[in-house]
């Protein structure tokens, strides 16, 4: 496997324990639809969030957040909207969808980890 995609890994793999540290449940990861893939598909509570896991090993070139775009955001929406109507007889209850992010750079010999609610909405 490349290295950059060993990172990406790593990087899922650091913030679903980081999510689930922090009371998530996680439902799902890399689900995939036509072009779109979801990191993580995370609940708390009555919200439904779909988190978009961005890793780089330095800052150099921007936050891990500024590599979410438009044409991303919008294919989230697609497999989002596909995967509950894929799995709507596994919700009991009506949720909330939350769109997050969250962000990992190369600190020293760790890792930094920002977790960024509500990053953008959907239409």
């Amino acid at each position: 496997m490349a290295e950059h995609n060993d990172l990406g890994k790593l990087g899922e793999d650091l913030a679903a324990s980081y999510l689930e540290e922090n009371g998530y449940t996680i439902r799902d990861r890399n689900y995939v639809f036509q072009k779109a893939e979801i990191d993580i598909i995370a609940q708390k509570e009555s919200i439904l969030v779909i988190v978009e896991v961005k890793t780089r090993s330095s800052l150099d070139f921007g936050s891990p957040q500024d590599f979410v775009k438009q044409k991303k955001i919008q294919l989230l929406i697609k497999a989002v909207n596909a995967y509950i109507n894929d799995r709507e007889k596994d919700f009991k209850e009506d949720l909330e969808i939350r769109f997050d992010i969250v962000a990992i750079h190369k600190n020293g010999e760790s890792f930094a980890i920002e977790h960024i609610t509500d990053a953008f909405y959907h239409f």
